[in-house]
């Protein structure tokens, strides 16, 4: 049986020579609908080293915020104690009674599972794929050599601010165009979430004893970024064998994420084991701290080191949005008094970029370009 036939996607990378060199990837949603084996499951999705979970993981809980109860002055001060140990401990935490309606999460929901029910060449015809550092529109990212192990998902980036003006005439079909009010919708939830972020930014600087808008300051309105990926996992026949994401933290400021199907996959390295969340199957969402924030908070808080397991017989959906400043704004730690300057300032698209540049990786490789040696 061959992985790359039609069903592929095209993908570019600078080789260990700096040459560019294009592969085909194939895509793991058309191989999970061929009914694959065990005897015929790829050597390219073959995850080094086993990513099964023995002795090195285990199973908890996330902590739960209450956006409620940091708006109120009875609760906020615990609630605020809560936020700050949840994202030094953990890096990731639940989210509840944030505000955003049902109606548009469950549209985002929708949305979504109507673009993966698409066949691939209907998807190919109602959106483009680029080549660009972070692989926009359909297809995969984190592509660098032909022989390294490939994550077991199918991906769908679009940027959903700042607004390009130019995005009807320059050519590039990155958003959807079936489901029909697939950006409608993507765009309500992006719209009400993100006054929730900025919100969380605030209580979050306030928790650890900074100035309330230490980390919103660097969220102009109009400039910063938000990315969204929607990350589709399908049924693994040898999830012994395979990893839906490699071991990975986020090079953004926060990560919302809002996820569906399987709530047992994804995995945050905590006290030096593997820990994989139990999520609910509600319209929760999942915050997690990203490399940015690591970097603001002069390493108080620290980039969530993540991963997803893949899964035998679910599928899993994901939206993760990734919010960032703008991309030529400098950012740096902030400190007190007594304290001192464990990482330097960096301009956002220097550090994203380089963190593409290292990703993958077995280790937190991309913040050592902002720390201080």
């Amino acid at each position: 049986m061959s992985i790359n036939g039609p069903h592929s996607h095209e993908v570019s990378f600078i080789d260990e020579n700096g040459e560019l060199k294009t592969t085909k990837v194939p895509v793991v949603q058309e191989l999970a609908r061929q009914g694959l084996v065990n005897d015929h499951f790829p050597k390219r999705f073959i995850a080094l080293p086993p990513t099964t979970c023995t002795v090195d993981c285990r199973s908890a809980t996330p902590p739960v915020i209450d956006i409620a109860k940091l708006k109120r002055d009875g609760t906020r001060e615990l609630e605020l104690r809560r936020l700050a140990d949840a994202a030094k401990e953990w890096g990731v935490f639940l989210i509840e009674n944030h505000g955003v309606d049902d109606m548009v999460l469950d549209d985002v929901k929708d949305v979504v599972k109507g673009f993966f029910g698409l066949s691939f060449e209907e998807k190919k015809a109602n959106v483009g794929s680029y080549k660009s550092v972070d692989n926009m529109g359909y297809g995969k990212n984190f592509v660098k050599s032909e022989d390294q192990p490939l994550d077991w998902i199918d991906r769908l980036t679009m940027k959903a601010a700042p607004v390009d003006p130019n995005e009807a005439t320059n050519g590039l079909l990155v958003w959807p165009k079936k489901p029909a009010n697939f950006k409608q919708a993507v765009e309500k939830y992006v719209e009400k979430t993100r006054k929730v972020l900025d919100g969380l930014l605030q209580d979050l600087a306030e928790s650890l004893s900074l100035d309330r808008n230490a980390f919103l300051q660097y969220f102009e309105p109009k400039q910063s970024e938000i990315k969204v990926r929607v990350n589709y996992y399908p049924p693994c026949p040898r999830p012994d064998l395979a990893i839906g994401i490699l071991p990975h933290s986020d090079a953004s400021g926060l990560t919302l994420l809002l996820e569906f199907g399987a709530t047992n996959a994804l995995q945050v390295q905590k006290d030096n084991l593997w820990t994989t969340l139990q999520l609910p199957n509600d319209n929760s969402l999942l915050v997690n701290t990203g490399d940015l924030i690591e970097i603001m908070s002069n390493g108080m808080v620290k980039g969530a080191w993540h991963r997803v397991r893949a899964q035998l017989d679910v599928e899993r959906f994901s939206l993760a949005y990734f919010y960032n400043p703008p991309a030529k704004s400098e950012i740096g730690p902030m400190v007190g008094d007594d304290s001192s300057e464990m990482y330097k300032k960096v301009v956002v698209e220097d550090y994203v970029s380089n963190y593409y540049k290292v990703n993958p990786t077995t280790s937190k490789e991309a913040i050592m370009y902002a720390k201080i040696i």
